[in-house]
């Protein structure tokens, strides 16, 4: 349940640099700057986006690396300032990126960037309000036309769309959410907390870690301008069981068979059979053995044989699972011990390697993957960034 408010947005913005501290609340009126360098691409290199916080003295913004995906070398390219990057995206096309600002509800932005893979550079579009607090998750369609962000401390969605040279426009609607659950701690009101489309790009997928609930949107694939692309006519609620605490989900890669959805207040996977837009829980399996309730990203392996998920709080790293070919269920193969808050992790598209964001070690640790049974080994190949909480591949330049 929610209202459906059309907003007008202000451009928000940052300031930049790459090197020295940064403290205090940041104007978002000021236009960020990013540091320039070249770039050169070989065979099984890409680019590895950074997204931080930075309330603390350190960090600044989004860092661009090069990562090498057969050997698991990495080097800093570039950065640009933005106020709180918790998470980001590129367009399908990957000429942009999309990063949230997660503040308060006066400050909370999502930011474009267009993204030059000559040199590695990131540079501002423009920047928008969501008039919502606390946006952590941003998702775009396969047609790089909406952006959507989920709003943790406002418990609502905010939609854009984005104009022919990757700016966005003002949002073109928040909707807010109602509801809560049975932690009367952190289950309050509702916070969303993820917000993705579904592979065939039909359906926009919603968690609410308040109120257990899955939501389902049917997508407008030709909105008119200045219109969202989804609407409260279309939505669907699947619950949760009671404190689960939805927070991140994937989707098997075999056509999106399957539906993988972690709950951090519960620490446990729910796996659904999915059909274009339908849900059929099948599995419900523990990720968190330690009730920690802090569980926080998943993914499944490209070759869709594994499904990881991070643990924090409490005994702090990845659960290893496999998944069962014949109807994706799971089965914990292993569990690997990370730095401390390991919060977005992001596995190479060739499957080698798993890099997992550590915040409050302030650093991305590397895994090498075993193909053959799907556990992690670290390599000790360190890369060293205060409080890292997003991060994503892109293809180098040809």
């Amino acid at each position: 349940m929610y209202k459906n408010l059309a907003m007008v947005c202000l451009i928000g913005a940052l300031s930049a640099s790459c090197t020295g501290n940064c403290s205090g609340k940041p104007d978002a009126t000021k236009a960020p700057r990013s540091e320039k360098s070249v770039v050169m691409a070989k065979e099984g290199e890409m680019f590895l986006l950074a997204g931080t916080y930075t309330s603390a003295e350190g960090s600044k913004g989004v860092y661009v690396y090069r990562f090498d995906t057969v050997t698991g070398e990495s080097g800093q390219i570039s950065m640009v300032v933005v106020s709180n990057p918790s998470y980001l995206v590129l367009s399908p096309d990957e000429k942009y990126v999309y990063t949230v600002g997660e503040n308060d509800k006066g400050n909370s932005a999502v930011h474009a960037f267009a993204f030059d893979k000559k040199n590695g550079n990131l540079t501002n579009i423009n920047s928008q309000l969501t008039n919502s607090a606390g946006p952590c998750y941003i998702t775009i369609d396969n047609r790089g036309k909406n952006v959507h962000t989920a709003n943790y401390g406002g418990g609502s969605i905010s939609s854009f769309q984005v104009k022919s040279d990757g700016s966005l426009t003002p949002a073109t609607s928040v909707m807010l959410f109602e509801g809560s659950g049975p932690d009367t701690k952190r289950q309050e009101s509702p916070h969303l907390h993820s917000v993705r489309y579904s592979p065939d790009g039909h359906f926009l997928f919603a968690t609410d870690l308040g109120t257990d609930k899955l939501y389902r949107f049917s997508v407008s694939d030709t909105p008119f301008e200045g219109q969202p692309s989804i609407y409260e006519s279309s939505l669907t609620e699947f619950a949760a069981p009671a404190g689960t605490g939805p927070r991140h989900f994937d989707f098997h890669p075999d056509g999106g068979r399957y539906l993988y959805l972690l709950g951090e207040l519960s620490g446990e996977i729910i796996v659904y059979d999915y059909h274009f837009g339908e849900l059929q829980q099948k599995q419900v399996i523990a990720s968190d053995t330690v009730g920690a309730r802090g569980s926080a990203d998943i993914h499944v392996s490209p070759d869709g044989r594994y499904l990881y998920a991070s643990n924090r709080l409490q005994a702090d790293g990845v659960s290893i699972f496999s998944i069962n070919s014949d109807d994706g269920t799971l089965e914990k193969v292993g569990y690997q011990p990370t730095g401390k808050h390991p919060r977005n992790f992001v596995i190479t598209p060739n499957g080698k390697f798993l890099l997992v964001a550590c915040r409050d070690d302030n650093v991305i640790q590397v895994f090498r993957i075993n193909e053959e049974t799907g556990l992690l080994t670290d390599i000790n190949k360190d890369i060293y960034i205060s409080m890292p909480v997003c991060l994503k591949f892109a293809t180098s330049a040809e």
